[in-house]
């Protein structure tokens, strides 16, 4: 229920903003260079999510569009599915980071209905789904942690081993960390506590938001405690600390649409925008269709980040300067000369 009255919170949040930037549209921006005939653009609106990779590719892209292309640019927070949805009305112009199989069906739809334009797969080596630190099942010998549940290797064998994580609220059941509520992975995770009778012996529970998700996962890490929890890849987590994505039954898109009864989907992170956003600002959406990376140079840029304490511009500068063979072929040569003098 709450994942629902937040939703429609943030479709009314999404229809002002959208009647904010229609009207500033409408008005052109001289400074930015843009010119004010219909269908103009001055303010390019990004979709924050909610995770730290999107906002790093978030601060990438609209480092190069007000460096390079003279826009301004603005970041609306909002909930995955919310973001979805702003990009459908209007509300939003660019997506840089959707996990498409989280929401496979509403997303096509989408495109195959005009309400958005996918222009690039930004990367597509990831994965998601409930994790634990190596050493509950292969112990730790540096750190004299011996094996806590040694048969664990998927996620059917937790009600075997629900002790292990027993939850401090409820000691007569163990404790799953879940997904934030409004993530897609949220109404996922909570179909297989009932599909794959977890919730028998198992409290689904739910961090208010991705760095409380983070604390319960670190704590336990740096403690050597047990935890079992959702978590996903690129993050600066996975690249930094050790931990197991527990296996599932393969994918299967039948099964999936029954009940999510397999493991997570293979993900396409695609960049999507608003259905007039090519129109509006052609130049950025060419750009845009040509902006790709990976998961190992997320990681990187996530490991950089938490390592030196920085901010996500920061880190946007750091990749321009560290990744200028990728970054450079996504645009002409007077925009990198130009993006390069922002620098």
């Amino acid at each position: 229920m709450k994942a629902i009255e937040n939703s429609k919170t943030i479709i009314l949040s999404f229809m002002l903003v959208g009647l904010i930037v229609t009207m500033a549209a409408c008005g052109g921006n001289e400074e930015a260079g843009q010119s004010d005939g219909i269908g103009s653009i001055d303010t390019i609106t990004f979709a924050d999510a909610g995770w730290d990779s999107i906002r790093i590719h978030n601060a990438i892209a609209k480092n190069i569009i007000e460096n390079g292309f003279g826009y301004n640019t603005e970041s609306m927070p909002g909930s995955e599915t919310g973001s979805l949805i702003g990009i459908g009305n209007g509300s939003l112009d660019v997506y840089m980071e959707i996990w498409t199989g989280n929401f496979y069906d509403q997303y096509t739809e989408a495109i195959d209905n005009g309400e958005i334009i996918e222009l690039a797969v930004n990367f597509d080596d990831t994965a998601e789904g409930l994790y634990v630190p190596t050493y509950v099942i292969e112990g730790d010998a540096e750190r004299g942690i011996e094996p806590l549940a040694p048969g664990l290797k998927s996620i059917h064998d937790l009600p075997e081993y629900w002790e292990v994580f027993q939850d401090p609220e409820d000691t007569s059941q163990g404790r799953i960390y879940g997904s934030i509520p409004g993530w897609a992975a949220d109404n996922v995770l909570e179909a297989k506590m009932i599909n794959y009778g977890l919730e028998d012996t198992f409290t689904y529970f739910q961090p208010g938001s991705d760095t409380a998700l983070n604390t319960s996962l670190i704590n336990a890490y740096e403690n050597g405690e047990p935890w079992v929890g959702y978590y996903w890849e690129p993050t600066w987590i996975a690249g930094m600390y050790d931990i197991t994505l527990l296996e599932d039954e393969p994918y299967d898109e039948a099964l999936w649409n029954n009940g999510y009864l397999t493991e997570f989907p293979s993900q396409r992170l695609t960049i999507a925008v608003q259905n007039q956003f090519p129109e509006q600002a052609p130049e950025v959406a060419e750009f845009l269709s040509n902006y790709t990376t990976s998961a190992e140079i997320t990681n990187e840029l996530l490991a950089h980040m938490q390592e030196t304490d920085a901010e996500n511009e920061e880190v946007a500068v750091f990749f321009l300067q560290e990744y200028e063979d990728v970054w450079t072929t996504w645009v002409s040569e007077d925009i990198v000369e130009k993006v390069k003098a922002g620098l």
